[in-house]
């Protein structure tokens, strides 16, 4: 793992009194297999910029965020990196390489200072075997993970880039909110990562931002994101055929 000794230990709550299971597939343990799992996990600080994991790598087990967010990027066939999705408070990764027992196909890289809890193999497959209704939810969790894949290439495929960088903004104020007083997205993502999950090249995404400052639809400043109009960002998201998304 990218994790190394040298990441801070955290000394957390035991998963058996942490609410964030309630969004991942932990729900369906029972509170004596949460137990055994705290028994044996290991919590640590990842911060910003760091490399949780890398393709290709042995996983072992599944990671659990606890706080923060990460980018999951695939290395193309050109050596440039692809980012696929983003990953937040809750979500388990590592799932699909572990039950297929297959090297890890995505790199994930924190975006942000993260708390992340990592459950080794051995004490994850044991419930996967004897709990149904976790096996359930793991595959769930899987088919969801795949679902989104093919959501990318067909957004891809059949939105402008000006729809898809609509759709993002949203996604990104959806996935990690906004200050309450600022209203500036508390995601905050480098103009070359967003042009990478658009697929497109960083000037133009620069300049579509603009456009979208111009017309009043956002705030920009730096880094830093106001969304102000939500309902023309949704119109321009949804512009595209649907039918071709489904």
């Amino acid at each position: 793992m990218a994790i190394t000794p040298n990441n801070t230990k955290v000394t957390m709550s035991r998963c058996e009194q942490c609410i964030i299971r309630e969004f991942s597939s932990l729900k369906a343990l029972t509170r004596d297999e949460l137990a055994l799992i705290s028994d044996t996990k290991n919590a640590f600080t990842v911060e910003k910029g760091q490399v949780l994991f890398n393709e290709g790598e042995n996983l072992n087990g599944v990671f659990c965020i606890k706080e923060g967010i990460c980018k999951l990027s695939k290395l193309s066939s050109g050596g440039k990196d692809s980012i696929l999705k983003l990953a937040g408070k809750g979500e388990l990764l590592g799932q699909r390489s572990m039950i297929n027992e297959e090297s890890s196909n995505l790199t994930a890289v924190a975006i942000e200072d993260m708390l992340v809890c990592f459950i080794p193999k051995k004490e994850v497959m044991q419930h996967f075997n004897d709990n149904n209704q976790f096996s359930l939810l793991v595959t769930k969790d899987i088919c969801n993970h795949l679902k989104d894949a093919d959501m990318v290439i067909a957004n891809h495929t059949h939105r402008t880039v000006k729809e898809r960088l609509a759709l993002l903004l949203l996604n990104l104020e959806e996935l990690g909110g906004k200050d309450p007083e600022t209203g500036v997205l508390n995601i905050v993502l480098s103009r070359e990562d967003m042009a990478n999950m658009l697929g497109t090249a960083t000037e133009s995404c620069i300049r579509l931002l603009s456009e979208l400052k111009k017309d009043d639809i956002i705030f920009v400043s730096g880094k830093k994101i106001i969304l102000k109009n939500h309902k023309a960002l949704r119109n321009i998201a949804e512009h595209c055929n649907h039918n071709n998304l489904k």
